[in-house]
Parts: structure tokens; C-alpha cells; sequence
């Protein structure tokens, strides 16, 4: 979908959120904004870079940036790729969908809803 972005966050965390009106990161207060990406085959690099020796349930927030309350900006990363930046909470409403992230053979891949 051309609106969708994607947050990834440990499931022990997100458990913590799931309940209230808006999400934010650990390191939001640290970063001032919540990283994104655009796309399943950068989802999978950022998770493979980030999460490379994570032993806990992965999942990954299905956002469409239309309904964020937060503005959305795509900025320049270190690696030369843009990625879409929110500057400040995330509202409840524009998480369409929560998915698992599934590891095969060390590789993170995009898999089915928690509802599913």
C-alpha cells in the first residue's frame, strides 16, 4: 500500500502500549522522533541490522502515514536511504495493523497479523 510504513518494535514492549491512545518508542526521548520504514525488503534490512541478535518476538506496526496526527518526514540516513521519520506520538488510529516478524536462518521477514 502506498500510504504504509512500518515501526518495528519488541512484542515485550509493545504489550506495554497496546492498551493506550498513542505509542512511543524507548528511544524516542533520546532521538526526538520514532523510526520508520517504507517497504518489506528495507523492513527486513532494517530488522536483519537492528535486530541481528535478538532472541525475543519481533513485531512490526502496520502505520498509514495518512492518518498520523504526528507529521511524518522522510529524511537521509546514514546508509544514503530515505526513511520516514515521525515527530512525535504515534495516534492509535493510524496503526492499521500489527504483524509478527518471522526469523529464517538468521534473515527477518515481514509475516501474519497477531489477530490472525
Amino acid at each position: 500500500m502506498e500510504n504504509t510504513i512500518y515501526c518495528l518494535v519488541p512484542k515485550t514492549y509493545w504489550e506495554r502500549w497496546a492498551d493506550r491512545e498513542h505509542y512511543l518508542p524507548r528511544d524516542y526521548e533520546q532521538e526526538g522522533f520514532i523510526h520508520a520504514t517504507k517497504g518489506d525488503e528495507l523492513l527486513g534490512k532494517v530488522a536483519n541490522r537492528v535486530y541481528a541478535s535478538f532472541e525475543g518476538e519481533l513485531l512490526v506496526l502496520v502505520v498509514d502515514e495518512k492518518k498520523s496526527s504526528s507529521p511524518i518526514k522522510y529524511e537521509e540516513a546514514k546508509d544514503g536511504l530515505l526513511y520516514p521519520h515521525i515527530y512525535g506520538p504515534l495516534n492509535r488510529e493510524a496503526i492499521v495493523d500489527v504483524k509478527r516478524m518471522q526469523r529464517k536462518e538468521e534473515s527477518w521477514s515481514i509475516g501474519p497479523s497477531i489477530n490472525s
